[in-house]
C-alpha cells in the first residue's frame, strides 16, 4: 500500500507578518497533484492542520477546498488534531465526512478505533489516529492518576496494540501521532507542548506497529525505519532556513516492511540568515544571491549603527528580522542576553534567574518541582482557554 505522510500545515500562519496564503495554496495544489501522479492509496496528515484554535476564514476555506479535492480523487485521508488545532472545531462533522473517505480523528476515546483500508490481495491496513493528547485533560480517560506525555501516549498505544491483537493475523498497522519523540530535532517555530523535558516520548512507545507517521516537529527526520516525522511543508521560522521541505511517500509491503522516499514541496521564497557588521553585509558581493530572499540579519557591530533596517532594505528589500549581538568582550563573554540563554529550556532560564537574585544558594528539589508545576499549570490553562468558544 502506498501512503503519503504529511503534517504541520499550520493553515493561516504568517511569516513575520508576511502572508503565506498563496504559498499554502500552492502546497495543497502540489499535494493533490502528487496523490494523483504517484497513485497514492491513502493520505496521512499528522496534526496541526491549522495554526490557531480559532482559524481565520481564509484558512478554513483552504482546508475546505482540499477536502473536496481529496474526496473527489477517491483517496482515503486520515487527519488528527495537533496541539495548535481545536480538536472540537476540527472534528465537526467527522461522522458525515467518514462517508466521503475523509477521516477526522480528534477524540482521544477513539484511539483504538482504526480506519480500515483495503489492500487488494494483501489484507487490511488498520490506521489508528491518535490526536494530540494533553496529559491534564486525558489522564482520567486512560485510567492514569499522574504522568506526562509519555504516560498518556503509552496508554493510548496499549489500547492500539490490544485492538490489533484481536484482528486477523497479518493485519498491518499504521499510527498517526502528534508528539515530541526523543531524538527528534526541534526548530524555533513549534509551540512547546511542555517544559523541562517532560514532553519527550520514547521511540519504543510505537513498538508493535508497522509505521508511525509523526507530526509536531517541523524538520523532516527518521527516528527509526518505521518512525518518521514529515516536517512542515513550509518554513515557519528562520531556524528552518536549511530545511529541505518534503513529504514522505511510504510503500508498506505485504510483510509490513517500509520503504520511504522524500517528495519535495514547492519553495515559496528562500530564507537567508546573515550575520556580520553592517558595512560588510552591505558591501559583500557574495550576498547578491540573497537580495530577493526573506532575510534575517544579526548585526555584530560593537555599537548600534544608525538606521540599520532602512539601510539593509535598500539592498535586501525583504529583510524581516533584525537582531543585535555585539562581538564578544575581551574576556570572551557574550554581550547579549539572547546569546547567554540560547539553547536553555524555560525551566532552566527561570532557575538561572533565581540563582542570580539569590547568589550562593541553589534551588532544592522541592523548589524545582514547584517551578515546573507552575509552568505546566500555565500551559494547561492556556490550552483550556484555546478550547473555549469565543
Amino acid at each position: 500500500m502506498r501512503l503519503l505522510h504529511t503534517s504541520d500545515w499550520h493553515l493561516g500562519r504568517s511569516f513575520h507578518r508576511e502572508s503565506l496564503h498563496d504559498a499554502q495554496r500552492a502546497f495543497l495544489d502540489h499535494l493533490v497533484a502528487v496523490v494523483a501522479a504517484e497513485r497514492v492509496q491513502a493520505v496521512l496528515v499528522a496534526g496541526d492542520v491549522y495554526d490557531r484554535a480559532l482559524p481565520s476564514l481564509e484558512a478554513v476555506a483552504l482546508f475546505d477546498d482540499v477536502l473536496h479535492r481529496l474526496a473527489g480523487l477517491g483517496v482515503p485521508t486520515v487527519f488528527i488534531s495537533g496541539n495548535h488545532d481545536s480538536a472540537r472545531r476540527l472534528g465537526v462533522g467527522a461522522g458525515l465526512l467518514d462517508r466521503a473517505g475523509i477521516h477526522l480523528r480528534t477524540d482521544p476515546d477513539g484511539c483504538a478505533t482504526p480506519v480500515l483500508l483495503a489492500d487488494e490481495g494483501h489484507g487490511e491496513v488498520a490506521v489508528y489516529g491518535l490526536p494530540y493528547l494533553e496529559p491534564a485533560l486525558v489522564r482520567e480517560r486512560f485510567g492514569l492518576e499522574r504522568g506526562g506525555h509519555a504516560a498518556v501516549l503509552g496508554a493510548a498505544m496499549e489500547r492500539v496494540r490490544a485492538d490489533l491483537a484481536a484482528r486477523p493475523p497479518g493485519t498491518r498497522a499504521v499510527v498517526l501521532a502528534h508528539a515530541f519523540v526523543t531524538g527528534g530535532a526541534p526548530s524555533d517555530s513549534e509551540r512547546d507542548i511542555a517544559v523541562g523535558g517532560v514532553a519527550n516520548v520514547p521511540v519504543s512507545v510505537f513498538d508493535g506497529v508497522h509505521y508511525a507517521a509523526l507530526g509536531h516537529l517541523h524538520g523532516c527526520q527518521t527516528l527509526a525505519p518505521h518512525v518518521r516525522y514529515s516536517g512542515s511543508p513550509l518554513p515557519y521560522s528562520f531556524s528552518e532556513a536549511d530545511h529541505r521541505k518534503t513529504m514522505w511517500l511510504v510503500d508498506l509491503a505485504p510483510d509490513g516492511s517500509v520503504a520511504a522516499e522524500r517528495v519535495d514541496c514547492p519553495a515559496h521564497r528562500p530564507l537567508a540568515r546573515l550575520r556580520g557588521r553592517l558595512e560588510a553585509l552591505l558591501d559583500d558581493p557574495a550576498l547578491a544571491r540573497h537580495e530577493q530572499s526573506w532575510v534575517q540579519v544579526t548585526l555584530t557591530d560593537p555599537g548600534r549603527p544608525a538606521d540599520p533596517m532602512e539601510r539593509l532594505r535598500r539592498r535586501f528589500p525583504h529583510t524581516l528580522q533584525l537582531l543585535f549581538e555585539p562581538e564578544e568582550s575581551a574576556d570572551g563573554t557574550p554581550h547579549s542576553y539572547a546569546a547567554r540563554v540560547r539553547g536553555r529550556t524555560d525551566l532552566e532560564i527561570a532557575a538561572g534567574f533565581v540563582r542570580h537574585v539569590r547568589p550562593g544558594t541553589e534551588m532544592d528539589g522541592a523548589e524545582l518541582d514547584w517551578l515546573r508545576e507552575g509552568f505546566e499549570s500555565t500551559r494547561e490553562s492556556a490550552d483550556r482557554r484555546a478550547e473555549q468558544p469565543r
